[in-house]
């Protein structure tokens, strides 16, 4: 099969050319887009993950050698959640190039954080089979790039680094609540706020419920690690 234009110059972001063109096809196509005909990406998505995750794992063993499994964890969650991904697949343009029904189209899915993420996820597996762990290993480290040696030290996520706080504390984890919500369906923006026990309390906005829980979270733990 022959690929578009959009597809060849996608080959061209990513920097490796398929030889098997239906892998990339594949990876691109959300389930809305399915059919008998036509297989969707999630498969994909699940090899994908795993590739990724021993990419990351051999990089951080290798970058630091001298750091324990517990500083490891959290560099490693870092860099493979689905926003790390979905990052990289923003830098690449992958939205653009993705097969949606028309729901999808509709509801904005081209800038959806776990549509793009995902599919990254499928990209990566395309490679992986189209070729081998060492050229999908390369690419993912080129895609990533600075991310993989500038990742916090402490990358914990800031929802468990304040509860750990609080506990230390012999307080109750912190408590989540949404303030507000607006925006259109297919682009909300959510107002969380987050209390501890004690009184303290800080809120933050973005594009998910669970972004903004992360924001507030760091939001607060900054300011009480600083006083």
């Amino acid at each position: 099969m022959k690929l578009s234009a959009e597809l060849k110059a996608f080959q061209g972001r990513i920097g490796y050319d398929f030889k098997q063109p239906e892998l990339l096809l594949r990876a691109v196509t959300h389930s809305s887009k399915s059919s008998p005909t036509r297989e969707d990406n999630q498969r994909l998505e699940f090899l994908g993950d795993r590739v990724l995750g021993l990419v990351m794992s051999e990089a951080l063993l290798e970058r630091d050698k001298g750091a324990s499994e517990g500083q490891l964890a959290p560099r490693f969650n870092a860099l493979v959640r689905k926003e790390a991904c979905a990052d990289v697949a923003k830098d690449i343009d992958l939205g653009a190039v993705l097969k949606l029904g028309r729901s999808e189209q509709m509801s904005g899915g081209r800038r959806k954080l776990a549509l793009l993420g995902d599919a990254m996820e499928a990209v990566i597996a395309a490679v992986y089979l189209d070729a081998d762990f060492e050229t999908a290993k390369a690419m993912v480290l080129r895609l990533w790039g600075s991310r993989v040696d500038s990742v916090d030290a402490d990358a914990r996520d800031p929802k468990t680094a304040l509860q750990e706080w609080a506990q230390a504390r012999k307080q109750t984890p912190p408590s989540y609540a949404e303030v507000s919500r607006s925006g259109p369906d297919h682009a909300p923006v959510f107002t969380i706020s987050v209390t501890l026990q004690s009184g303290e309390s800080e809120q933050a906005t973005a594009a998910s419920k669970r972004l903004a829980q992360q924001a507030a979270a760091k939001t607060l733990l900054e300011r009480l690690t600083q006083a």
